[in-house]
């Protein structure tokens, strides 16, 4: 019934709503209308950042390469060194992809502009690796308190739990299981162990915090 009519009006529809934001938080807080929630918020999927589904970038990295061919005409390409470099950066650790697919195409879309008779060399990698760091130089505590907010909600914990509990989370969400998620977090300590239940380990550092797999993966 449209507002002010007197005859019901109908259609079909579907409706796909997406957002980085945390809804339920944002209404709590009076910054979203909590009865347009109830009704968008049927099927909900999180859809996990290109950091914790690195798998994704390779071929993503050759997709990237494509698409300037396609839009430019022109054709750029790593050599196998140059390659390498990138790849070993951004599968490491210290590569957080804040922007996900935004950020992988900037840099693919700079680094094949600037490459000389379009080969991108490991002198375009290293420029280029430098950037990146830069962009996200100083995002790392941010994303942290993110990661802790989306598990634990407001609850308060000190910066250094904050900060070794968001790289748990982020280590769970790019495992396939707990026991994988415990093999990679104490790869080195468990050469050191009689017992090497890693599995357990892990569940035991979850429960500190009340928290058990299925709310730090997002896995049931």
């Amino acid at each position: 019934m449209p507002l002010g009519a007197d005859t019901e009006v109908s259609s079909a529809f579907q409706l796909i709503c997406g957002t980085n934001r945390d809804l339920p938080a944002s209404v709590a807080d009076g910054r979203f209308r909590e009865d347009l929630l109830a009704r968008i918020n049927l099927w909900a999927y999180r859809l996990p950042g290109l950091a914790e589904r690195r798998s994704d970038i390779e071929p993503n990295l050759d997709y990237e390469l494509e698409r300037i061919a396609r839009e430019t005409g022109r054709q750029a390409r790593f050599n196998k060194e140059a390659r390498t470099r990138f790849m070993d950066f951004a599968l490491s650790s210290e590569a957080t992809w804040s922007a996900n697919f935004r950020d992988l195409g900037a840099a693919v879309t700079r680094m094949a502009t600037l490459a000389p008779a379009g080969r991108i060399a490991r002198e375009q990698v290293d420029e280029e690796i430098t950037r990146l760091r830069s962009t996200w130089q100083g995002s790392d505590t941010d994303d942290d308190a993110k990661r802790v907010r989306e598990v634990l909600g407001d609850t308060p914990i000190d910066l250094f739990d904050q900060a070794q509990l968001a790289r748990v989370i982020a280590v769970c969400r790019s495992s396939q299981s707990l026991s994988d998620a415990g093999r990679k977090l104490f790869a080195v300590s468990r050469g050191q162990r009689k017992t090497k239940n890693d599995a357990d380990r892990l569940r035991k550092y979850l429960a500190k915090f009340d928290l058990d797999w299925s709310a730090v993966s997002g896995v049931p």
